[in-house]
């Protein structure tokens, strides 16, 4: 199942975290997808896991985003897909494109090495 949902005109608060101004726009993106927070667990959603791909051309001023949720009924399936599709869009600056899928499955082994440790599961 994917969705693309487009987003225009959306104001979207960043914190930038220290990120510098000139710094890749990957590395912009990626910061702004740690601000997206999962309500359910205290973990943004790069950390999560659930960003499954994250494709930026410069040449083409787009970004893409492949994600996925902790469970196909999620009860914020609609609204965190257009969290980090905003986010990115603003972190960038570019037309960003998201496809929400459930191929493969999350699971928590899509959990980063640090947020593994913090919620014990090493």
């Amino acid at each position: 199942m994917a969705v693309k949902i487009t987003i225009a005109d959306d104001d979207v608060a960043l914190d930038t975290g220290g990120i510098a101004v000139d710094a890749p726009l990957r590395e912009k993106a990626i910061h702004a997808l740690r601000n997206v927070y999962d309500p359910e667990l205290p973990i943004n959603i790069y950390d999560l896991g659930l960003i499954y791909g994250l494709e930026i051309d410069e040449a083409a001023a787009k970004a893409h985003i492949t994600m996925t949720l902790t469970a196909p009924n999620c009860p914020v399936a609609e609204e965190l897909p257009r969290q980090a599709q905003a986010a990115v869009a603003a972190a960038t600056g570019f037309a960003t494109t998201l496809k929400l899928t459930f191929d493969p499955p999350w699971n928590k082994n899509d959990l980063t090495l640090d947020v593994k440790l913090a919620l014990g599961l090493l």
